[in-house]
């Protein structure tokens, strides 16, 4: 019986070990500033659409970007709303949304490429570009996420982390999950990089 308790204590310490580690990366904010720059820009770079096509992340060349990891089961997932109306408000200022379902949270994003865009499309109205679903953090993570974390910037830490890219391809700043599309300081830099 004693053997039996300890056990139960012992799973319950990690679920909360394993909570607190999970928590940590939804519920950061604030920004960070790469270490530097790199050779190659975003836009050097080649990825596919959420429907199986080839991109050609260089369609873009001269835009400010915003690249983000999102998902459709996530308690951070109507922020869906707020990077449509961010997008809506300065496309014609040359800002494009870029966003990479991933999966890597949670099984937050568990949805084939159709049910994904069927989400976007019914519940949020998305027009930015969205591209394939992709690993955005580990040895694995893809092409485009090892470019954005090589100048120092940290992985993704969950949802909705948002890379701010300027109209040359370098990075600018990581904003962690919790940033809102309004926050009044990415906004200020968004705003700064299209001028």
């Amino acid at each position: 019986m004693k053997t039996v308790f300890i056990v139960m204590a012992l799973a319950i310490i990690l679920a909360a070990g394993i909570s607190v580690f999970f928590l940590r990366g939804a519920l950061s904010t604030g920004s960070q500033k790469p270490a530097g720059k790199t050779a190659k820009v975003l836009w050097d770079l080649k990825t596919r659409t959420l429907s199986g096509a080839p991109a050609d992340l260089a369609d873009w060349r001269g835009k400010v970007a915003l690249v983000v990891n999102v998902a459709s089961k996530c308690g951070l997932t109507p922020q869906y709303e707020g990077l449509q109306t961010l997008y809506g408000v300065w496309e014609e200022e040359g800002f494009v949304i870029l966003a990479f379902p991933s999966n890597d949270f949670l099984g937050q994003e568990p949805g084939a490429p159709a049910e994904i865009r069927e989400f976007c499309d019914s519940n949020y109205g998305v027009t930015f570009p969205m591209f394939e679903k992709v690993k955005v953090k580990g040895d694995g993570k893809g092409e485009i996420y090892k470019w954005l974390t090589s100048t120092g910037l940290e992985e993704p830490t969950w949802n909705f982390t948002k890379y701010l890219v300027g109209r040359d391809g370098h990075l600018i700043a990581r904003y962690a999950p919790r940033t809102k599309p309004d926050d009044a300081d990415m906004v200020a830099a968004i705003r700064s990089a299209l001028e």
